[in-house]
């Protein structure tokens, strides 16, 4: 034992104190006491800290963002009819009375090579599109409808349009009047009378004959920002509101594919959307306890969407790649090493297609889609969460590759999708000998995982690469399950690990939880942060927690401390503070993860702060509450305000509660 610390030791003992006063965490009414420097940066929080991380899961997608309301749209699912009905066809008949439908091909391993053609032989044929498990149409809103028609053989002249609700009650009704042999693109507009969740599209026709149909498309006028066949915008502007400093797109394992037939290029998702070839979604079948064989990537929100997505909430794309591996958790098939270059030379273009001039051949397409000025994309990713010596060959290529041509391009790579082990331990071990940028690294573990790594980026070597945490949700009952909620409990414990996350800024300059969204009736995995049916949608605990840490970001690391230690969990006490230098405001972020409220005397140094800080305060003892449809901010921040006295900031923290306060310096 050193001799100063003997001399201590004897002094307390003298006094007649127990040597455990030295390491006294509260006063004697139980109030612990916690030392704010305000007044020094200890590192900077990156604009990127808090992100989004969009993959099309669980109908995020068709059927979410995408405010498409038909279904197989141009016929182009392995089935092609799928989504489709015939209400007065028998298969097995020659329907007389009523008339029938084929799907023409026209070409094999291109975009939109199928149509159908309608032959009309009675008064009972109607065509419906049953939609993505349902229309959503509400009262007085309007929705433009799109399809292309050639009229073929006899006297076909008007196709009348109608929403209508579950039991075939007319909802809103348009027509129009298709001519000619040619392909023509008509247009018409149905206003809802009523507010259906569960609508349908049909068709029905006049005269007899046959039309062919293709692109049978509609959408509401209401979308984000209005734009023609846009985005949802009640889902857009749930992740605005979380002014998101990065959006990561388009996945996930859909970026890999259980094949490499299946997987997401990039090239086939920009340009005219009926130009556009569809793809199987790698999630239809994933799942023996979620089967969902009608999901596919019809990609109508494409890289372009995505690019202009990021541009809309100010969040820098962060674009993801194919490397030439197929999702490892399925077949695994890899590219021979001296056949990688076109996946490379896709990184490349897709660089230009974002920042090159208009005279580029891929800036030029970029500009034809309407968008003349580059994105000024700054960050790309190779691969999703591949593992061991297949993938850092690959990646090693295209790092070279990149860096040769774009040196400014930062390169995101990933260490598998575990956040230990040996996969773990050699990829990071690995892309540091590569002297990789960013690696972005992946946990969904237990809430007592969180709560128990706070600490986790601590010892993180900081010349090392910077730490993408790219996708992270505690699991309330086991990776995958079907049975994981989006808990307090899970939302709490994700809380107090990212004050960890947040005093680590020097080394993390990325987070994002995952998956984002999640159809009520159309999901695959659970939890998701953004619940949403065809009407509705809501944040979950989880996304007012990110959102909390989002919107009081800061521009500054400070140090907030308790006896000299930083706040990781000592009796459940998890803290992080940051100052904002633009409002020149003070954020603090405490979470408590006891059964027990807490005293806290935050002594704040080093800044002048003001007389009242703004309260904002997550709190149940309920673990195992849950937002909902019916209760959708049940578990939301709610708002008050309290005094400082002087430079004292003395507050009670509930039993599991995360507050964050705002104090103006």
């Amino acid at each position: 034992m050193k001799p100063i610390l003997t001399a201590c030791l004897a002094l307390l003992l003298l006094s007649g104190c127990s040597p455990k006063v030295l390491t006294a965490q509260s006063t004697a009414d139980g109030t612990r006491t916690l030392n704010l420097d305000a007044g020094t940066s200890v590192a900077t929080i990156q604009p990127t800290m808090y992100g989004l991380f969009f993959e099309d899961i669980n109908f995020a997608a068709d059927g979410g963002l995408y405010a498409e309301l038909v279904k197989n749209r141009s016929f182009e699912f392995t089935l092609p009819k799928t989504g489709w009905l015939e209400p007065g066809t028998d298969k097995f008949s020659l329907n007389e009375s009523s008339g029938k439908s084929d799907v023409i091909k026209i070409g094999e391993d291109q975009a939109n090579s199928n149509y159908l053609r309608v032959t009309v032989m009675g008064p009972d044929y109607v065509l419906i599109n049953e939609g993505f498990r349902g229309i959503g149409v509400k009262e007085g809103d309007r929705y433009d409808l799109t399809l292309d028609a050639a009229v073929g053989e006899g006297n076909i002249s008007r196709i009348h349009l109608q929403l209508i609700d579950p039991d075939g009650a007319a909802l809103g009704e348009a027509s129009i009047d298709p001519s000619g042999s040619d392909w023509k693109n008509y247009a018409a507009t149905l206003t809802a009378e009523r507010t259906v969740d569960k609508a349908q599209l049909k068709l029905t026709f006049e005269g007899r004959g046959t039309v062919d149909l293709d692109m049978i498309s509609l959408f509401p006028q209401d979308t984000w920002k209005g734009r023609k066949k846009g985005l949802r915008k009640d889902l857009v502007q749930l992740l605005d509101d979380m002014n998101p400093g990065f959006l990561r797109f388009p996945g996930g394992c859909i970026v890999e594919g259980r094949t490499l037939a299946q997987r997401y290029q990039w090239k086939k998702t920009v340009g005219p959307i009926a130009e556009r070839e569809y793809l199987i979604n790698r999630w239809n079948t994933e799942f023996d306890h979620r089967p969902a064989p009608d999901y596919y990537q019809s990609f109508g929100l494409g890289f372009f969407e995505y690019f202009q997505l990021s541009e809309d909430m100010g969040a820098e794309p962060l674009p993801i790649l194919s490397c030439g591996m197929a999702c490892q958790f399925n077949t695994g098939e890899l590219v021979p090493m001296d056949e990688l270059d076109p996946y490379v030379q896709d990184a490349l273009d897709l660089i230009e297609f974002a920042n090159g001039d208009v005279t580029t051949a891929w800036g030029k397409v970029r500009r034809d889609m309407g968008h003349p000025a580059p994105f000024n994309l700054k960050y790309i990713g190779v691969g999703n969460e591949q593992w061991g010596p297949e993938y850092i060959e690959r990646y090693e290529v295209f790092s070279k590759a990149i860096q040769a041509k774009y040196p400014d391009i930062v390169i995101v790579s990933g260490s598998g999708p575990f956040p230990d082990g040996e996969f773990f331990d050699y990829g990071m071990q690995q892309l540091a000998d590569l002297g990789a940028e960013l690696v972005d690294e992946h946990y969904y573990r237990s809430p007592e995982w969180f709560r128990e790594n706070a600490n986790r980026y601590d010892s993180y070597d900081r010349n090392g690469p910077k730490i993408f945490a790219g996708e992270y949700a505690a699991q309330s009952v086991a990776i995958a399950s079907p049975e994981n909620k989006n808990n307090w409990n899970c939302a709490l414990s994700e809380a107090a690990y990212m004050t960890g996350i947040e005093r680590n800024a020097d080394v993390v300059v990325m987070t994002s939880y995952a998956p984002l969204m999640a159809h009520e009736e159309g999901w695959q995995w659970t939890p998701d942060m953004i619940w949403f049916n065809n009407l509705q949608a809501y944040g979950t605990a989880n996304y007012y927690i990110q959102k909390l840490y989002a919107t009081h970001a800061g521009t500054d690391l400070l140090r907030i401390t308790e006896d000299g230690e930083p706040l990781t969990g000592q009796q459940a006490l998890y803290a992080t503070a940051a100052r904002d230098a633009t409002t020149n405001e003070l954020y603090i972020k405490v979470a408590n993860t006891g059964a027990e409220p807490q005293s806290l005397n935050i002594l704040i140094a080093g800044a002048k702060p003001s007389a009242t800080a703004t309260v904002l305060t997550m709190a149940s003892d309920d673990l195992e509450a849950v937002n909902s449809f019916a209760e959708p901010t049940k578990l939301s921040p709610v708002e008050s305000s309290i005094n400082l006295q002087k430079n004292e900031l003395r507050v009670a923290i509930p039993a599991h509660a995360f507050v964050v306060y705002t104090v103006q310096l």
